[in-house]
């Protein structure tokens, strides 16, 4: 495996009971440091794809591995960060309740440390002032906060993000984009879900999926420029076309 490769995916394949193909066979080597959007409409294999690298989906076809370890494998598990679409909080319990269990169960062992790295967060998220409060009380934007900072706690070198900015007004939108390109400039490789066309020009490499088939990859500027269009619903049905999958998106 090339060293600049964070995760390879080679004849990835997917069918669940009663024949549903939600992945075709997907080759895809995702470049460590990259801030890849993930694209396509519902159904077309995004969030089957993110559930297989972090091991919510064991059984599968073809091969994936991150960093050279070939998956299902449960030392990956400390390399990656992961944060659903529907947050996996415990409702009942405080911000802080939360983050400490999740900071304890992804390796940060010694409590100082984890508190440590709690108010870190916090304060990066702008959260301090809720450390106290209940989950359940909480907006839904304040959630996704805590959510995504329940996944970056022991300080993983891969982010799986599903859906990351659904729900949040476009204020805390563009905080998140650009707390998501500075940790990839620093060096995390992150891999963002999305079925949102506005919000690809913010990732430096994206993957166009369309019924489970991998349809295009590559930087963002030239996965546009080769569509010759600057509206991003145009360069994916162009690709989508010129990969010969057909249908309606």
């Amino acid at each position: 495996m090339d060293n600049g490769v964070a995760i390879e995916l080679r004849g990835l394949t997917k069918t669940f009971p009663r024949g549903v193909c939600a992945l075709d066979g997907v080759d895809l080597d995702i470049p460590r440091g990259s801030l890849l959007g993930l694209l396509g409409p519902n159904g077309s294999g995004k969030s089957t794809t993110v559930k297989i690298l972090c091991g919510l989906i064991r059984t599968f076809q073809g091969e994936a591995r991150i960093e050279g370890t070939r998956l299902p494998d449960r030392r990956c598990a400390r390399l990656l960060g992961y944060m659903p679409q529907q947050t996996a909080l415990y409702a009942e319990l405080s911000v802080l309740e939360n983050l400490d269990f999740y900071a304890s169960i992804n390796g940060v062992r010694l409590a100082a440390e984890r508190n440590r790295r709690i108010d870190e967060m916090l304060g990066l998220l702008d959260l301090s002032g809720k450390k106290r409060e209940v989950v359940e009380t909480l907006s839904g934007g304040m959630r996704q906060r805590v959510s995504l900072a329940a996944a970056l706690l022991h300080r993983p070198p891969i982010l799986l993000l599903d859906e990351p900015t659904v729900g949040l007004d476009p204020e805390l939108r563009l905080e998140f984009w650009a707390y998501f390109k500075r940790l990839a400039a620093a060096g995390s490789t992150i891999v963002i879900c999305t079925h949102a066309f506005d919000e690809v020009k913010h990732c430096n490499h994206l993957a166009f999926l369309k019924t489970g088939r991998l349809v295009a990859f590559g930087s963002t500027e030239a996965l546009r420029a080769g569509a010759g269009s600057d509206d991003w619903e145009a360069v994916y049905l162009a690709h989508v076309a010129r990969a010969g999958t057909g249908g309606a998106v």
